[in-house]
């Protein structure tokens, strides 16, 4: 999981407490908003439970804003800014296509309106 972190720290300039509180939303809200292809994604993900464990509640938020939308409110709250959203999703997601595949990973993104922007 640490070479997974220092990637995504790498690529977007987070520090790793942010970077893993972000992975740890975007987790989150794939497994609840993503299609069957997703728990490949997170059973494949080094110590997901415990990353999407250290990402804030989204409480009212996905229910008031709704999917990819209410995503990046969550991530400005855990300190994302807008500029680092991009970098992150295609670090997270050229992770994630080492974990389940090309295919597996375009039906996730494929499968979530708007998810495409960020990967």
């Amino acid at each position: 999981m640490e070479n997974l972190m220092a990637r995504i720290v790498e690529a977007t300039g987070l520090d790793e407490e942010t970077a893993t509180k972000a992975v740890g939303a975007i987790l989150k809200f794939l497994q609840k908003e993503g299609p069957p292809e997703t728990v490949q994604l997170i059973d494949g993900f080094p110590e997901a439970e415990t990353i999407m464990a250290q990402a804030p509640n989204s409480g009212g938020l996905m229910g008031m804003f709704g999917g990819v939308m209410a995503l990046g409110q969550q991530l400005m709250s855990v300190g994302v800014p807008m500029d680092k959203m991009k970098p992150l999703g295609q670090e997270l997601f050229a992770i994630g296509r080492e974990i389940v595949g090309e295919e597996a990973m375009g039906a996730i993104i494929g499968g979530i309106p708007g998810l495409s922007q960020f990967g």
